[in-house]
């Protein structure tokens, strides 16, 4: 593991483009940078295999307001993980997490949360596995106002 810098930027922004593809490359820049100037708002760490090829990402935002599911505050969230599918099953997930959560240990933090979507399975399947447990789920609604 080794944390997201200046160096790796390209390396995480095609990372980030695999997870999130609907979101434009110069907004994963932008944020991706955003990070690495406040580190002690957020860290993104990279995960190698051998031969050097960076097979994963996490992101975590120190998160100050309130966290579904949490009792405790400030609370280090996981906001991203993405392993590459040829990478996966080979316990880089778990090492990014453990990254993640030596870096909320360090800020006193006592909990670590994440979300995922409902339809989700995968993603809900490698929590469990993880040691996260599921505190509550949530269905979201809005309603366009008149002249929106």
């Amino acid at each position: 593991m080794e944390p997201c810098a200046r160096r790796t930027l390209s390396e995480w922004v095609a990372l980030r483009q695999a997870l999130w593809p609907e979101t434009p490359e110069q907004d994963h820049l932008s944020e991706s940078q955003a990070m690495i100037w406040e580190p002690e708002k957020a860290r993104a760490f990279l995960a190698r295999v051998p031969g050097g090829v960076a097979a994963g990402f996490a992101e975590a935002a120190l998160r100050h307001d309130y966290v579904n599911g949490c009792a405790s505050s400030p609370v280090v969230f996981v906001e991203g993980i993405y392993v590459q599918p040829a990478f996966r099953k080979q316990g880089l997930a778990r090492l990014l997490v453990r990254a993640v959560e030596e870096w909320a240990v360090r800020l006193g933090c006592r909990e670590l949360a994440s979300d995922t979507e409902l339809h989700n399975r995968d993603s809900q399947q490698m929590h469990a596995a993880l040691g996260f447990e599921e505190t509550e789920r949530v269905v979201c609604f809005r309603k366009l106002l008149p002249g929106s």
